[in-house]
């Protein structure tokens, strides 16, 4: 039997696919767009193609917010330079350009001797210049000690694996053969006047064991020295104050770390002996060298909102596990640890401390001997600080971006309060929309702070932007994550201050699962409990409302990843919730998410269908379920309406999910309203990470453009 449902291609009939899970049946119509070049999915998509299009050329702001991104972004942006033997390295994406490419300064344009010129930066790797299409991106880098060799790491058609390979600093030319299959690997480099060597590591068992490879590069010749101990960990390897190889293993992003410690000295690379740093201990710990010969780390153990510890890397047998560690930083019970860097000062080490408060970012200096702290390090404004880099002088740097300010790179002197700008030459300060060409000044953005009460009586925070200097509601987009443990901290977004340019409003809700009130909060929103995050997100939008921020149809959930299956979750939940959802590359059917994408890697974040309890609470949240299950018993009921995205060459969350969730969705709406319930913005050869500008502007602008249409947003 064959037939054809509102807004679908013809499809097989949806009952001939019916899973039985611990005695459950779980209906699965739409498995067959889990096969994404099928002659069945291609004319889907194509339809799915040409109501996108249809609609979006009603949107009316759709070009102005094109404009007005593109114009935000116009402006040169740095990345914190990495020191190697005198020189700097950091990538810069300059205006106009479609992605970052890597350069090197001979020497610090931004240190204190000006008895010269700096010299210009001079490119060691640019991929449109390789690649003039914009497919390939530069998705890491890694410098040798001397700073002669740099590990690249590129992928093309957003798949983020792809090759591997080592070039001349000085002329850009490959040195030795290219390793294939590598995702976001980190490398090492081997110190010493050896043959250039580098650990790097083999995260999905691509090409063979999973685990840490000591590879030497004229030849790439490979040696394996860690195998990876647990099922579906993800490896990790560092070199620490040119001695001490750091090998680690990553237990579900945002759970647990373990660590192992080898001395370089003491034995053949090949062959290191590793004594344990932290195994089998529920927390997520992060390590770096100090200038005295010290680790320290950064650690969730024993401290939800983390602490910074310190331990002698040459200590005996026995005396590197966490009950000998000594507490330098202690924990703040109302801001999570965010980063650190230990960095000389005139009293001898010194740490930078970076913490989160609801979003925004507080920096102070601490004595690495008593963890006093020495001073507070005076940020530009209310945003976000990030990646604290240090080098041999003292000196840190570290980024710095806010809601209207776009990121720029700052320098920290030694024992100085106010960073400046870095590289000097590149009109500090600058603001992002004061400048020639661009949307205009900025005006002032009120942060305002709203509680709401969940389900369960937990108070949620939910942060408001407003510019538009107006009372009453207004069109809002209310975002979340809620999920990894990850805090959302408010650095530079170019779509959401175009959008409060236009006279919007942005609110996001801190919902459990994310990491803005530590691992505790994150704990409270996984696995069995992601249902908390949900409610989470429905009592904030309901504040919002009963607040008078806006009316339910000036209300817009948006959320990507994970955070698109919270706003999915929601809004099928609760169809009266609001006006409108923006979902980009979502997960959406969770009974087979471990089947797609990287799902595998995350069962300690939402739990496994092979588990009967995990199972009952994943499908009573999977927005796709929910969907389906809508269509059956109350069809034709209208929930909010929807535009989802999905990217051919999504190898994280994978594309299947916004297209299956998307075919539930018509099913479920079956035809009526004005217009499809339900949206497919679909692209090629790019997926979940970075993309060329003109992509992401294009995406930025008709994600809002659809937000404004629905929430009544008209401009100014």
């Amino acid at each position: 039997m064959v037939r054809n449902r509102p807004g679908t291609a013809p499809a097989a009939d949806p009952v001939s696919v019916v899973d039985t899970l611990h005695g459950h049946p779980v209906p699965d119509p739409y498995r067959w767009l889990e096969t994404s070049d099928s002659p069945a999915t291609l004319r889907w998509l194509a339809e799915r193609g040409r109501d996108f299009e249809r609609e979006a050329a009603t949107w009316p702001l759709r070009d102005q917010l094109a404009e007005r991104i593109r114009a935000l972004v116009a402006t040169d942006l740095w990345s914190p330079p990495v020191h190697r033997s005198g020189a700097l390295f950091c990538t810069v994406r300059r205006a106009g350009s479609e992605h970052p490419c890597l350069v090197v300064w001979p020497r610090d344009p931004g240190g204190t001797d000006t008895t010269a010129p700096a010299p210009g930066p001079l490119t060691v790797h640019d991929p449109c210049a390789d690649d003039p299409t914009g497919r390939t991106t530069l998705d890491s880098w890694e410098p040798s000690p001397d700073g002669r060799l740099v590990a690249l790491q590129t992928s093309s058609g957003g798949v983020e694996r792809g090759g591997l390979r080592v070039v001349r600093t000085d002329t850009g030319a490959r040195v030795g053969p290219t390793v294939s299959g590598v995702r976001y690997s980190h490398v090492a480099w081997l110190p010493g006047e050896r043959p250039a060597s580098f650990y790097y590591v083999r995260r999905d068992g691509v090409r063979g064991v999973r685990g840490v490879w000591l590879r030497r590069v004229v030849d790439g010749a490979e040696t394996l020295v860690h195998p990876c101990t647990g099922p579906g960990t993800v490896p990790g390897v560092r070199v620490l104050d040119d001695r001490w190889l750091l090998v680690t293993e990553s237990h579900g992003t945002g759970h647990r770390t373990d660590l192992w410690l080898a001395d370089l000295t003491a034995r053949p690379p090949e062959q290191p002996d590793f004594r344990p740093l932290q195994v089998d201990h529920e927390a997520e710990t992060e390590v770096r060298a100090g200038p005295d010969g010290l680790l320290y780390l950064r650690t969730t153990l024993d401290a939800p909102r983390r602490r910074v510890c310190a331990v002698e890397p040459g200590a005996p047998d026995g005396l590197l596990s966490p009950e000998h560690w000594r507490e330098v930083v202690p924990e703040d019970p109302g801001a999570t640890l965010d980063a650190f860097c230990p960095h000389r000062s005139a009293g001898g080490t010194a740490l930078l401390v970076v913490r989160t408060r609801l979003g925004i970012s507080e920096a102070a200096v601490h004595d690495a001997a008593t963890g006093a702290r020495s001073h507070t390090v005076e940020l530009p404004g209310e945003g976000m600080a990030s990646g604290p880099v240090a080098v041999p002088d003292g000196t840190v740097f570290l980024g710095y971006a806010d809601v209207a300010t776009q990121q720029r790179v700052l320098r920290l002197a030694p024992g100085h309060r106010t960073p400046a700008s870095w590289p000097s030459s590149e009109r500090p300060g600058e603001r992002t929309g004061a400048r020639p060409g661009t949307a205009g000044a900025v005006p002032s953005v009120v942060r305002t702070v709203e509680w709401c009460r969940s389900f369960d009586g937990t108070r949620v925070p939910v942060t408001v932007f407003d510019a538009s200097g107006g009372s009453g509601s207004g069109p809002t987009l209310l975002h979340a994550y809620g999920g990894f443990g990850r805090p959302r901290q408010f650095g530079f977004s170019a779509t959401v201050l175009a959008w409060l340019l236009s006279g919007g409003r942005y609110a996001v809700a801190h919902v459990r699962g994310g990491g803005d009130a530590g691992r505790r909060w994150h704990l409270e929103g996984s696995g069995r409990h992601k249902t908390r995050a949900v409610r989470d997100l429905i009592a904030a939008a309901d504040t919002l409302v009963s607040s008078g921020w806006c009316t339910r149809a000036e209300l817009c959930l948006s959320g990507g990843s994970a955070g698109g299956l919270l706003v999915l979750a929601a809004a099928t939940s609760r169809p009266d919730l609001c006006s409108a959802v923006i979902a980009s590359a979502p997960l959406a059917d969770m009974v087979r998410f471990e089947r797609l994408g990287l799902g595998r890697m995350w069962t300690r974040e939402f739990g496994t269908v092979s588990d009967p309890d995990d199972f009952a609470a994943l499908v009573s949240y999977s927005p796709y379920h929910r969907a389906l299950d809508t269509a059956l018993r109350t069809p034709g009921l209208r929930h909010p309406s929807v535009l989802l995205t999905g990217f051919d060459g999504d190898t994280r969350t994978d594309a299947a999910h916004p297209r299956k969730m998307c075919a539930a969705l018509l099913e479920a709406a079956g035809g009526r309203g004005d217009g499809p319930a339900a949206l497919l913005r679909y692209e090629r050869d790019v997926g979940h990470g970075p993309r060329a500008v003109s992509r992401a502007v294009g995406l930025a602008a008709d994600a809002h453009a659809f937000a404004a249409h629905r929430t009544g947003l008209t401009g100014r």
